[in-house]
């Protein structure tokens, strides 16, 4: 298993690294396309539709990805417009999903195509405003998880969601908060960017925001596994289970930066 792990981590790295720096625009966009249709058929899996439902929500959600791409580069609809309906769920539904836990029942394929579609948008988006763009937002989630984790480890009493995800604490979540306000400032520290402090003290507030929707992304997968009883969400990646496994705070994270770009930019 652990030789598995190592394996397939490796591949994803190169194989991220080739296609943030290697790949066209436009090539960008399919690939992410196809990768967010298979995280689309794991959805299905997880919603328990038979093997044809989901094969076919699968090569929905790929097409839905185009076509909202398409529209997007044509300005026929803002970017803001799919990312404002997903930054909306994570903040106000989720957190009562998340408290009450429903059967998500007949809702389960238009939520996954609320989760899945900004995500795959704000993938081709920020990557459009650079590659670095792109990783650097991936990277803040990365550290939020690998902080959440160490700290947990180390100082974890307090369980954060112990109905949804055990290993998880408050002391981890705080430490991830920590970890994502040192990351954040370095970065704009090293990208020139000075703030006023009236805008300082919007980005931190922005960035506990970013690690919180964070957590909320991975607890909500965690939520949708629990409620399928399955532990990871396929085995499409060989020793770390899904897709979905690996982009579940990325799903939550990447609409909110994608919304917040231009105004970061400014």
């Amino acid at each position: 298993m652990l030789r598995a792990r190592v394996i397939t981590a490796l591949v994803l790295v190169t194989g991220l690294g080739f296609a943030l720096f290697g790949l066209s625009s436009e090539s960008w966009a399919w690939l992410m396309a196809g990768v967010t249709g298979l995280a689309g058929w794991e959805w299905g899996g997880l919603a328990s539709f038979r093997p044809i439902g989901r094969i076919a929500y699968g090569a929905a959600t790929t097409l839905l990805c185009l076509i909202l791409w398409q529209m997007v580069a044509a300005g026929q609809i803002p970017a803001s417009a799919v990312y404002l309906p997903s930054v909306a769920f994570w903040l106000l539904a989720v957190p009562l999903i998340l408290r009450q836990k429903p059967r998500l029942g007949p809702a389960f394929a238009p939520v996954g195509w609320l989760v899945l579609l900004p995500t795959c948008i704000g993938a081709i988006e920020l990557r459009s405003a650079g590659p670095w763009v792109l990783l650097a937002v991936m990277a803040m989630v990365w550290v939020a998880d690998i902080a959440a984790y160490f700290t947990g480890r180390a100082f974890g009493r307090k369980k954060l969601a112990p109905a949804i995800s055990p290993g998880k604490t408050r002391e981890g979540a705080w430490g991830a908060g920590a970890a994502v306000l040192a990351y954040g400032l370095a970065l704009a520290a090293a990208a020139g960017i000075a703030f006023s402090p009236a805008r300082i003290a919007v980005f931190l507030v922005l960035l506990l925001l970013f690690t919180a929707i964070s957590i909320e992304g991975d607890l909500f997968e965690s939520f949708l596994k629990r409620q399928a009883g399955i532990k990871d969400s396929s085995q499409l990646l060989p020793g770390h289970g899904g897709i979905l496994d690996r982009i579940d705070s990325l799903t939550s994270t990447l609409p909110l930066a994608g919304l917040l770009l231009p105004f970061l930019n400014r």
